[in-house]
């Protein structure tokens, strides 16, 4: 039995729409914005991953380009965006990894110390002694609670290992999902590096229909300002925690190139930083190096001035011409409304806004001069 043969549609869909009716139009919009809503709402689990993954490709899109040279032109289809994409995923895992092994072995140190706890008692620090007040009282606390042996042992009793129990699971919980989601990203990443040129050409094409000329500059802006908060929250998040690890180092910090992982991490947001250097100041100060408690409290402070306030406005403003006000209210406004990757998309919106507002403001349209950046 032979197949019947289907007839391949002569007219797009474009062009049916022009000759279409009024009211078939009006109902071909309301069928396309019901599936839009509709997928969205498919895949609304799914939309944070998706994010970071589309985040991460376009901020690392021109190393990308960069190593695509590297590859012969039939390799370049699907060796290379893997390739590139576990390094990516490397990035990730490796210090992910680093800070499970130190976790650990800290771990296994804390056990060791409260076992000797246990058996001997914990002495008073010598920094109680030097407090200008309550030392007298917190003396005789420790000496009642903690400096006899198995004191530590009814003090721990009286915790409640239920929850403990209950916080693990939930903490386990927690480490699947993350990391199923980490994984749904990476996969996400490899697409979109495989497929971004041509995704991309269609992104730009679906903005100028849909809206024109102005719409296709609103796109490449918000790449642009994309790429350009990536490189301004993440370099100079890494750049502060180099700097600071070698801080930590000669102020003679505990672990310090742990203490400048966290560093790092953390220096990504704005101000965040400085919960890092100040445990570790207080550690010092704790163990009675005051003077390298001080120094390592006041290098810090003077570090976050000068990349918050000066190297990193410069990075994620300069590209989309955003002041430093809207460059902060972007992050800390996007990361309240869509948690860490909101870090990325929250000054994107915002060039996009300051982008509407000097058009409808301007004596003479920005849209003419789109080429020059004006």
């Amino acid at each position: 039995m032979s197949e019947i043969p289907l007839e391949r549609p002569s007219n797009t869909r474009r062009g049916m729409t022009g000759r279409a009716q009024p009211s078939q139009r009006i109902a071909t919009s309301i069928v396309d914005i019901a599936l839009v809503l509709l997928g969205i709402w498919v895949l609304r689990g799914f939309m944070s991953a998706l994010a970071w993954a589309l985040v991460l490709t376009l901020a690392t899109w021109p190393l990308y380009e960069r190593f695509l040279t590297l590859f012969s032109p039939p390799r370049r289809r699907n060796l290379a965006p893997a390739l590139f994409t576990l390094v990516i995923a490397l990035v990730f895992i490796v210090p992910f990894g680093v800070a499970v092994i130190e976790v650990w072995r800290e771990t296994r140190a804390i056990m060791h110390w409260v076992t000797e706890a246990e058996h001997n008692g914990i002495a008073v620090p010598a920094a109680v002694a030097g407090l200008p007040f309550f030392s007298q009282q917190i003396t005789d606390w420790w000496n009642a609670n903690l400096a006899a042996p198995g004191a530590i042992t009814e003090l721990l009793g009286r915790t409640d290992t239920g929850q403990f129990a209950r916080v693990t699971q939930e903490v386990g919980i927690i480490i699947a999902r993350r990391l199923t989601f980490f994984l749904f990203t990476i996969l996400t990443l490899f697409f979109l590096f495989r497929d971004g040129v041509s995704l991309g050409k269609r992104f730009h094409t679906f903005a100028h229909r849909l809206l024109g000329q102005p719409g296709e500059y609103l796109a490449t802006l918000t790449m642009s300002a994309v790429r350009s908060t990536a490189d301004g929250l993440v370099l100079v998040g890494l750049g502060e925690g180099a700097v600071l690890g070698v801080a930590y180092y000669i102020f003679g910090a505990p672990h310090p190139a742990l203490l400048a992982a966290f560093t790092g991490l953390l220096a990504m947001i704005p101000f965040g930083a400085p919960i890092i250097f100040t445990l570790a100041s207080a550690v010092l100060l704790i163990d009675g190096s005051y003077y390298a408690a001080g120094g390592l409290f006041a290098f810090g402070w003077v570090v976050i001035g000068i990349a918050d306030h000066a190297i990193r406005p410069i990075l994620i403003g300069g590209a989309a011409k955003l002041p430093f006000l809207w460059v902060l209210l972007g992050i800390f406004g996007g990361l309240e409304t869509f948690g860490l990757v909101g870090l990325f998309l929250g000054p994107a919106i915002m060039a996009a806004l300051v982008s509407l507002w000097r058009e409808w403001t301007d004596t003479v349209p920005r849209r003419l001069n789109l080429k020059t950046g004006g």
